[in-house]
């Protein structure tokens, strides 16, 4: 399957969701701290149900512990600055989907470790700021699920 990678999310029901998303399609997920929250908040339970996604949950203290312990075949980075629609890409069991926080997005640094070129965006209207994460988030899981034929799914 695919990796989901919240670079330093913000919001707890946003990453409770994407935990739940996550359960429910196979996906991997990590996070890159700092976070905004605790992983035991209780806005975080609440938007992950019942759900036990936080065993399958990896944390990392860093982008670069990140990257040293995780060799994807590549990294997509999702921004309103991106060129490339998300949905003309052919996504690949291994590649990671990486998402940058919700009041700021991903670091300029972290766009030239991936290169322009793996920086995609979702379309939006004319003077959109920007989806929410977790609305985001699963955009990009299913468009890639379905490259993917839904691999280990049940239709």
């Amino acid at each position: 399957m695919l990796n989901v990678v919240l670079y330093e999310p913000e919001i707890p029901p946003n990453t409770g969701n994407i935990m739940r998303l996550c359960r429910n399609t196979g996906f991997k997920l990590h996070l890159i701290e700092p976070l905004g929250f605790d992983l035991d908040s209780r806005k975080l339970r609440r938007a992950r149900l019942d759900y036990d996604e936080y065993s399958s949950t990896k944390v990392y203290s860093d982008w670069t512990e990140y990257k040293k312990l995780n060799i994807e075949k590549k990294i997509y980075g999702f921004s309103t600055k991106g060129t490339t629609c998300y949905s003309d890409v052919n996504y690949q069991s291994g590649n990671a989907l990486l998402f940058g926080p919700e009041t700021r997005g991903l670091p300029e640094q972290i766009f030239k470790e991936i290169g322009g070129e793996n920086i995609l965006k979702i379309p939006m209207i004319s003077n959109s700021r920007s989806l929410n994460l977790s609305n985001a988030v699963a955009i990009v899981v299913y468009e890639a699920w379905r490259q993917l034929v839904y691999t280990n799914g049940i239709i």
